[in-house]
């Protein structure tokens, strides 16, 4: 029996919840978009937009082992409450500089590494979150509906920052101040429907790899886990997007913050849709068909030179990356019991960062060598390949029909 996700929306504390994503993920965007135009301002440098990704993505990496233990040991709503603080102190720090005249390339790539630390925290203490606040059945669509209001906000906070800092970037983080003021008062609504089941097992170099063993004997999560990592470190264009606002698309801010919003549009579409239509079979073969259609359309956006165009195909990739995510965030959550879940969603959180910001870094060094155009296309090209080899390497993951295994 289909549930309507209006049902999904009568439970209150699920209802907090994904409003505390929202806000929070509005203000992440708008955060970044104004960080990366400041440092392109600044610099004029496609390797400093790549460092920015690196530097959000190194937190993650040291941080990986401890993560799960805090995720799976301590109350996760505290934790998340931590990271929106964090990440307000940051967004204090920016105000201040750029209103002073002290903001430097150094800034904000500390900046970046504060909020990739408090990024470390927050993503996998999200994704272990909704199995606590609604029922095993209803947890596929309340995973498409966090899509959905996700997505959202990244289509309406890069867009709407990219207007804003045409009036100064002091704004933009003032507004960021703000939305996080309010994931903090959405996040102390927030009741679990099920108990958290924090760990008891003892703190040892077992317990501390026990997220990376588990994914490693579940094939099917390896599979899925890597297929996002390199498909999507090689096709992402993320942080070369400035680039292509100012010196190929010639657009300013406000076509950055277009550019920024259109995989998002694509992406809130299709989480709308699985909400109401989820996978119900052939889940693997519909991710790996998905992969490769996100790569025909970043070597599309790759080439285009008309905004119209590259919004579509930006679009059209984020529809498709957002069918994937789905399908592969099912299996880690359906997959994993509860109390390992903090462990394992911070593993998976290693693999999202990696395909993100460090993406961002790939992108931007390959911009460097061989200019913005090949960097992008020969990216889309890469996904391609991956997900091929993926399909004779992981045969499992390709014969999997339903998203509970």
């Amino acid at each position: 029996m289909m549930i309507r996700p209006r049902l999904l929306l009568r439970h209150s504390s699920y209802t907090a919840f994904w409003a505390t994503r929202l806000c929070s993920t509005m203000a992440n965007q708008m955060m970044m978009l104004a960080v990366g135009y400041q440092m392109y301002d600044l610099t004029h440098s496609a390797w400093n937009l790549g460092l920015v990704g690196l530097m959000q993505f190194l937190p993650a990496l040291l941080l990986n082992l401890l993560v799960g233990q805090v995720v799976d040991r301590f109350d996760r709503r505290r934790i998340l409450g931590c990271c929106f603080l964090l990440q307000g102190c940051v967004a204090i720090s920016l105000i201040w500089a750029t209103l002073t005249g002290a903001i430097s390339r150094d800034h904000i790539l500390f900046a970046a590494i504060a909020l990739g630390t408090a990024k470390a925290f927050q993503m996998p203490t999200q994704q272990a979150m909704p199995a606590l606040l609604v029922s095993a059945e209803e947890l596929p669509q309340a995973l498409a509906l966090n899509a959905a209001g996700t997505k959202f906000a990244v289509i309406l906070g890069p867009a709407s920052a990219g207007f804003v800092y045409m009036t100064g970037a002091h704004v933009v983080y003032s507004l960021c101040g703000g939305m996080l003021m309010l994931a903090l008062g959405w996040l102390s609504r927030v009741r679990y429907r099920t108990a958290q089941l924090k760990s008891r097992e003892p703190l040892s170099w077992q317990s501390l790899f026990a997220g990376i063993r588990f994914i490693w004997h579940k094939k099917t999560l390896l599979g899925a886990n890597s297929l996002d990592l390199f498909a999507t470190l090689l096709g992402g264009a993320t942080a070369l997007l400035p680039v292509y606002a100012r010196d190929i698309l010639h657009t300013g801010s406000w076509g950055l913050g277009l550019l920024r919003s259109g995989p998002a549009i694509g992406a809130f579409c299709m989480s709308v849709w699985l909400a109401h239509r989820p996978v119900q079979h052939q889940a693997g073969r519909i991710m790996f068909r998905a992969v490769a259609f996100y790569g025909v359309c970043i070597m599309a956006f790759g080439l285009s030179t008309n905004i119209l165009l590259s919004l579509v195909m930006l679009a059209a990739s984020g529809a498709a990356d957002m069918l994937s995510t789905v399908i592969r965030q099912s299996f880690v959550q359906l997959d994993t019991p509860d109390e390992m879940r903090g462990r394992v969603s911070a593993v998976n959180a290693i693999f999202v960062g990696a395909s993100n910001q460090l993406g961002e870094f790939e992108s931007g060094t390959t911009a460097a060598l061989f200019g913005s155009v090949p960097a992008v296309v020969i990216g889309g090209l890469g996904s391609l390949v991956v997900m091929a080899l993926w399909m004779r390497l992981f045969p499992q993951l390709t014969q999997r029909d339903r998203l509970q295994g």
